[in-house]
């Protein structure tokens, strides 16, 4: 049973920024995560504020530094863009892979990039897990089948989106709004290892929220493939993005992003300098296997290592000539 709330509809960005300084308040967007952690009793808002009422804050167009895609953008528009989806390939793959139809018609990128984890003890209401304000992580000697190989807690939550690692290794930066303005960063430093905040991933501060990512197109050749025990609608076990320049049959420049492994989308220096080093033919076996570099699995999920390189070897084939 979820708590009493004042729902306020913001015109504007400023208008917006406002109301989510007030106490208790929380935006809204597609309203896919939010309400199911109302419903789990994981959030209880004073004042929901929804972005979705500004005008304009769902566009999605072309710049003269790439693309800008606001927050309120649906998944479904940012997977049918023709335009972007030939600039961007992997942008568009990763907002297909994300749920169903019916989630991705309603779900925005905003709300893809700041969702909370799906991790069963900060999902459920009796277990008062470290993310919670709790003590320690009940998954390290519990079930962590699906948990983190990457990141070393003191939580071992994965992140969930799929839109992430593809916009961390496509550059991206996000602007935020909030009481004291605008401001930008490059979306990797968006995202937070527990180790210096258990309580939430996002550095994100209070009354702040997403108005718009940008994404350069200085990259071009980019996939996302993501690993799923259901092929029908589940979250990645193990993802991969790249995003790359391509001469010839050798990567320039590679950016090589894991997602489903860590808290944070994990970036793989290693994979990236196989890449560079090798032909994409040749690269597929070592650039594969270094990606899990430094992946230390607890006692059920070592299983994500072989998944992890499974995944990272058939986005790089994705590159080869057919």
């Amino acid at each position: 049973m979820t708590s009493p709330f004042t729902f306020w509809d913001a015109r504007t960005a400023e208008e917006a920024a406002a109301l989510l300084s007030k106490k208790g308040a929380m935006a809204l967007g597609g309203g896919v995560d939010l309400l199911g952690e109302m419903k789990e009793g994981i959030r209880a808002p004073e004042h929901i504020v929804n972005l979705r009422s500004i005008p304009g804050l769902d566009k999605i167009q072309k710049t003269d530094r790439g693309w800008r895609v606001g927050a309120t953008a649906l998944l479904t528009d940012i997977a049918d863009h023709a335009d972007l989806r030939k600039d961007l390939p992997g942008f568009a793959e990763s907002a297909e892979a994300v749920a169903t139809p019916q989630i991705r018609n309603q779900g925005t990128i905003g709300g893809n990039l700041a969702q909370r984890p799906r991790c069963w003890y900060y999902r459920a209401a009796e277990f008062a897990c470290v993310k919670k304000g709790g003590k320690g992580c009940p998954a390290e000697k519990g079930e962590n089948r699906y948990l983190a190989i990457f990141g070393d807690g003191p939580c071992h939550i994965v992140h969930p989106s799929d839109c992430a690692p593809m916009l961390v290794a496509l550059d991206a930066r996000l602007f935020l709004r909030g009481p004291d303005g605008a401001r930008d960063l490059p979306i990797a430093d968006f995202y937070e290892l527990p180790s210096k905040n258990a309580l939430c991933e996002f550095t994100l501060k209070p009354g702040e929220f997403i108005e718009a990512v940008e994404i350069p197109t200085a990259l071009p050749r980019s996939t996302y493939v993501k690993i799923r025990e259901k092929d029908s609608f589940d979250f990645a076990i193990a993802a991969c993005a790249i995003a790359g320049k391509i001469d010839g049959d050798h990567f320039t420049d590679a950016r090589v992003v894991l997602g489903g492994v860590a808290p944070v989308p994990w970036r793989s220096v290693t994979a990236e300098a196989n890449l560079r080093k090798n032909t994409i033919a040749d690269a597929v076996e070592p650039a594969s296997n270094s990606a899990t570099d430094g992946a230390r699995p607890m006692s059920q999920n070592a299983w994500k290592i072989p998944m992890t390189k499974a995944a990272v070897a058939r986005a790089i084939r994705s590159f080869l000539p057919r």
